[in-house]
């Protein structure tokens, strides 16, 4: 009973910024608990390897390479996804990032915008997309990829942080909105998690030990760890569960 609770056997699901970290983590997740996958990303090679680890569970994948930075390159991701796999169940928005850390009164316009197209936006977009979709079919779960940023103070991150932070905001509004179709909205926020992206903090010479200070587990996230909860945000084990945010971040946010 417990299995088949997270069982993802028959699922469609679409994973943007799959080509490596959390995404390629998340994706490979839902292929082991029975998904076929369309994975979307900018870089071609991760986004190949992601595919053929899902190939090799025996699952169907589509490779989608996709910049999402205007609203009809997000449509068009969409689209194919449902082109190849016949529909979506399952949407998780998890492209985003940011590749400056800078005083808020030093920040450029250019940087501002930038980050808030890759971390809101695009999340906007895909979720327009795919929401005419699925409350169009009467079921369906999004899972948002926010952050820790989003739900506190990030300095020297604020464009990151106001993104985030506008991504839980959405994730409320559209599960109330689109609850009533049959179709859920949660959002994921991982804490420190030692990724690509932010190698600079966690690859340094005391291991990245000053930016996790703070975090009562005393250690920097895998991105291993979101695979549990993504695959139990998109099953049926949180078949009641809309509009929330799941923190995994070592209780750093139990500490404010």
């Amino acid at each position: 009973m417990t299995q088949q609770l997270f069982s993802l056997a028959g699922k469609k699901a679409l994973v943007t910024g799959a080509s490596r970290g959390i995404g390629q983590v998340i994706a490979v997740a839902f292929a082991q608990a029975g998904a076929d996958v369309a994975v979307a990303a900018r870089g071609a090679d991760g986004l190949a390897a992601t595919a053929r680890q899902v190939r090799d569970l025996g699952r169907e994948a589509a490779e989608i390479p996709a910049d999402l930075t205007t609203p009809e390159k997000a449509a068009a991701v969409v689209t194919e996804a449902i082109g190849v796999l016949g529909h979506v169940d399952i949407v998780v928005n998890n492209a985003g990032g940011s590749n400056f850390v800078v005083p808020f009164l030093d920040m450029r316009l250019s940087g501002w915008e930038k980050v808030l197209r890759l971390n809101l936006d695009a999340t906007m977009w895909i979720c327009q997309a795919a929401g005419a979709h699925m409350t169009a079919r009467g079921s369906g779960s999004v899972i948002n990829v926010a952050s820790v940023a989003g739900i506190a103070a990030a300095p020297f991150l604020a464009p990151y942080g106001a993104a985030k932070a506008a991504v839980v905001s959405l994730t409320k509004t559209l599960a109330c909105e689109w609850g009533p179709t049959g179709v859920r909205v949660n959002a994921l926020c991982p804490g420190w998690t030692a990724t690509e992206l932010n190698r600079v903090l966690w690859d340094s010479p005391d291991g990245g030990k000053s930016t996790i200070a703070n975090v009562p587990m005393g250690r920097w996230g895998k991105a291993e760890e979101m695979a549990g909860p993504a695959v139990f945000l998109a099953s049926d084990a949180s078949s009641f569960m809309t509009g929330q945010v799941l923190v995994i971040d070592g209780g750093l946010t139990a500490m404010a």
